[in-house]
């Protein structure tokens, strides 16, 4: 045991001391638009000396391109994945309906094309996209699928803050990794990773400049916490967490950050010497029981090199000040109005169960995920409490799709400033009991469900998942009728294919086009069909599409051949 652990912290300091060789921090190329292309490939990556590592990325080989979105855009997604694998897209924290959501329902096949679009309703912050696959999401997200989404509004383009994309103002995935001996990611039974990663850097070092800057930190873990902050333990300001500016900054030296979760942080580096360094530290040692990543393990499935321990994140050299530096940070950020306990008319309690030593895994209210369960009915307008218990052994990050919510309370300790703004996800400490509050306001759809889950990629594959869909009870647009019929025309067709509907007033819920042998070539969420659909680079043959009327969710197939 004793040479165990003396080889470990061997390891350790040499791992320090190799660290002197710095590279440069990858930032993420940029897509801005309302069009939006996204290939996702099996790939590879050297981050190592030798083998290169297997990897899956998107539009690059691993990670992805940072999507900017502007609110008020509708924006179109074109998802096309080349990977042997089927996976899904989800859209972290975006409002929108059900059937773009990305979530284990919305499967993409290999070779497939799935088109989701939706209006931006959400405010300024940083949001994220990577797979939901059922079972896979830990698999392809340590691959390497994923990347971020800048939303930009003009409340916040109107403040003096850090806006200049790669240069004072920076993302920052979180992530680690283990290698095996051949270089390959090691993942199955090890849920954390042995060397710190950033943007896909390993060791990354980068020159920020002599002024303020702006951090955007996302826990892209598959299970590590992070108590972040500076190795001179100096003061910096938290601006915004996952759903927007908070009201005001909030001055802090460090902030805790769960899977899953995002915070935006500024720092000023005006008083540093151009050419001198300082260091984003992780103080992940002695945090409380049940914190991913504290455990005193070095190697088994929950061991790790950089367990309950403080490592270094980001190497940072500061750099010549910028013709237009931000030199303050504005006093006041936002004017959110913010839901109260007493404005629910709902009160849900969810409590985490099992996932005992041996036994179940980790599940709410003792049942697992199943596709076909609605486990919450929720009525579209609704505002609702939900309350969430951990007297569990382990603590999870508790997320849910579609809404942005306001944490409340907390039973464990006061609910933190940088968490007094809207959230999607959220650290669950073990005997923790957490109350937010959230309005369905949108995107009724009494078919595609919404997730809400355990962002713990193991937990969640293991089936710490529910269910909840939206439902208008009002009435209103809920009348049925007999579904319409349709015709293909040109059909044979060489380039595009048109609809012909008996019924002008039907409207298309999906379409699906297979081939004669059933492979799926693409996935129109509530297609715009003005333009047709195009079929150009199809092999000559029969396809079948497959249509979903609104009204009546009623299937109806048609034949088209390609010439």
């Amino acid at each position: 045991m004793l040479r165990k652990l003396f080889t470990a912290a061997v390891f350790i300091l040499l791992a320090n001391v190799a660290v002197a060789q710095y590279n440069p921090l990858i930032i993420p190329d940029t897509i801005s638009g309302t069009t939006f292309n996204l290939a996702l490939r099996d790939t590879f990556k050297q981050f190592l000396t030798g083998n290169q590592t297997i990897t899956a990325g998107i539009n690059g080989n691993f990670w992805g391109p940072t999507l900017i979105f502007r609110k008020g855009d509708t924006v179109h997604i074109n998802v096309r994945s080349y990977m042997n694998d089927s996976t899904t897209l989800h859209w972290h924290g975006m409002h929108l309906p059900a059937v773009m959501d990305g979530g284990p329902h919305q499967i993409i096949p290999p070779g497939t094309l799935w088109q989701p679009y939706w209006l931006v309703k959400n405010q300024a912050a940083t949001y994220w996209y990577h797979p939901h696959l059922h079972t896979m999401s830990e698999q392809q997200m340590t691959m390497g699928l994923g990347g971020f989404i800048i939303v930009r509004d003009s409340a916040e383009g109107a403040l003096a803050l850090p806006r200049t994309y790669g240069v004072d103002d920076i993302p920052l995935a979180l992530t680690s990794r283990s290698f095996d001996a051949s270089n390959a990611f090691v993942y199955v039974n090890r849920h954390y990773g042995d060397t710190c990663l950033v943007n896909g850097t390993l060791h990354p070092q980068v020159t920020l400049p002599k002024q303020f800057v702006r951090l955007r930190l996302l826990n892209a873990e598959n299970e590590r916490a992070y108590n972040l902050g500076f190795s001179d333990n100096r003061n910096f300001y938290i601006i915004g967490n996952d759903g927007g500016l908070l009201n005001a900054p909030v001055t802090a030296n460090r902030i805790k950050i769960g899977v899953g979760e995002r915070a935006e942080i500024m720092v000023d580096l005006g008083s540093d010497a151009v050419g001198s360094t300082l260091e984003l530290m992780a103080y992940n040692a002695g945090q409380e029981f049940g914190f991913g990543g504290g455990e005193p393990n070095t190697t088994g499935a929950f061991g790790s090199l950089l367990n309950n321990r403080n490592f270094n994140v980001l190497h940072i050299i500061v750099g010549a000040t910028t013709s237009s530096p931000v030199t303050a940070v504005p006093a006041a950020l936002a004017t959110n109005t913010y839901l109260t306990a007493a404005d629910a008319t709902v009160n849900r309690t969810l409590l985490v169960t099992d996932g005992t030593p041996g036994g179940a895994p980790f599940q709410f209210d003792h049942t697992i995920f199943n596709f076909t369960t609605i486990n919450k009915t929720v009525n579209l307008g609704a505002t609702e409490k939900w309350t969430v218990i951990n007297n569990n052994v382990f603590g999870h990050a508790f997320h849910i799709h579609d809404v942005e919510f306001k944490i409340v309370s907390r039973s464990s300790h006061p609910v933190g400033a940088y968490e007094s703004g809207w959230k999607d996800t959220y650290y669950l400490q073990v005997n923790d009991t957490v109350s937010f509050v959230a309005r369905f306001d949108d995107y009724a759809d009494a078919i595609h469900p919404f997730m809400y889950h355990c962002h713990f990629a193991p937990h969640e594959d293991g089936g710490m998942m529910q269910q909840f869909v939206v439902v208008d009870n009002t009435g209103v647009g809920n009348i049925e009728k007999p579904s319409g019929d349709y015709t293909v025309y040109p059909n044979p067709a060489t380039m595009r294919i048109y609809f012909n509907f008996t019924d002008p007033s039907m409207q298309v819920y999906y379409v699906t086009i297979t081939n004669s042998v059933g492979r799926t070539m693409c996935m129109l969420p509530r297609p715009q069909l003005g333009t047709g659909i195009d079929i150009s680079n199809y092999a000559p043959g029969i396809y079948f599409v497959q249509l979903i009327d609104e009204k009546t969710k009623t299937t109806i197939t048609k034949k088209f051949v390609k010439e």
